[in-house]
């Protein structure tokens, strides 16, 4: 079965599993809180990672436009159960910021990285201005239509006292427009859940295994999160953590930014519409489709209820991101000089919440 990985795939594989064993293990031993954190944090990024390549295997059977709609579908899996955890933990403002960390940490952080790297090995690199117009596009609408429900919502707005219900609706709407892209999308529209394979055809697995794959990174998924959310508060405690920085970057990057080095990577070798449909993909997938999908949930996981209300600081960076991102790809051309600009802002934001109020 491993001749059909490469050797990065091997990498990920063991680490997801080491470490997985490895919180499991410590948290039977009843070992503190910050340890099993670092050990399922590493777990989680490692089977989100699994996931990410089992889909990308599937999909790499079924044409560019079913691969993007399986990435939408399964892609946050992770996501998704530390949302959910969390939310039953009462942890609802790590779990807003993030999901407002998840596009900033693809938007700014993977892209710039992707931009920098390529760009240095390179020089300017060229991708279809098109494709990533339309996208960018998306999700400024995406990220318009969530900041709604905050100015809506505000002392003295229209719909001061009704966050919950502006967010279920907005969040429906918001589910519309991914299940209208998904039928666009299979028939290769460049819309959300559209992107090229990233799988060489002598490195495709069988379907079993492919299968197997992800439902096994699925399932350790599924745990791992309990533990993660779990050992969140008492590591956030000891650490002197705010629940928004441990939401916007810890778990964040934790969920899904591992995943996406496949983007840097094909930046590096040059092939600028995969690295920008990948990356873009992912920020997309997280507005339009888990975002709403966790508001829905919340109603009725026996948790608290997670509305679309956000800070000031994080619509204000939601913008910024998604309209710089939408200006740097505009003219289908990236330069390292752009890229180290999108770190810089993720940096700068990530610092603005770094002295917030610690978790007592």
């Amino acid at each position: 079965m491993l001749s059909y990985f490469e050797t990065r795939t091997r990498i990920i594989a063991l680490v997801a599993i080491g470490a997985s064993l490895l919180a499991l293990v410590l948290k039977i031993g009843d070992a503190g809180g910050v340890v099993v954190f670092g050990a399922s944090a590493v777990g989680l990024a490692g089977l989100a990672a699994m996931v990410g390549e089992a889909t990308d295997q599937l999909g790499h059977r079924l044409g560019s436009g079913a691969t993007g709609v399986l990435q939408s579908a399964l892609g946050n899996l992770p996501e998704l159960f530390i949302g959910i955890f969390a939310l039953r933990a009462g942890l609802v403002e790590v779990v807003r910021s993030a999901l407002v960390g998840s596009i900033l940490a693809n938007t700014l952080l993977v892209l710039g990285l992707a931009f920098l790297a390529g760009g240095l090995r390179h020089g300017p690199q060229r991708f279809g201005a098109d494709k990533t117009r339309m996208m960018s596009t998306l999700l400024l609408l995406a990220v318009a239509a969530m900041a709604i429900p905050t100015i809506a919502t505000a002392p003295g707005g229209p719909d001061q006292g009704h966050a919950t219900e502006l967010s279920v609706f907005v969040s429906v709407v918001l589910l519309v427009v991914f299940a209208a892209s998904i039928p666009f999308s299979i028939r290769g529209g460049p819309g959300v859940g559209t992107t090229e394979s990233a799988v060489a055809p002598e490195h495709a697995w069988p379907l079993g295994l492919a299968i197997g794959a992800l439902c096994a990174a699925g399932v350790g998924a599924v745990f791992v999160s309990d533990w993660f959310v779990e050992s969140l508060r008492p590591a956030m405690s000891y650490l002197g953590m705010s629940e928004s920085f441990a939401g916007l970057v810890v778990v964040a990057i934790a969920g899904n930014a591992v995943e996406n080095v496949v983007g840097v990577q094909s930046m590096l070798r040059d092939k600028g519409d995969l690295a920008i449909s990948l990356i873009l993909n992912s920020s997309l997938q997280v507005a339009l489709a888990l975002t709403p999908v966790l508001v829905i949930l919340s109603l009725v996981a026996g948790g608290a209820v997670l509305t679309l209300v956000l800070s000031p600081l994080l619509v204000v960076g939601l913008a910024l991101a998604t309209l710089l991102v939408a200006l740097v790809v505009i003219d289908g051309e990236s330069t390292w000089l752009e890229g180290l600009a999108l770190i810089g802002l993720y940096v700068i934001l990530a610092a603005s919440v770094w002295w917030g109020a610690p978790i007592g």
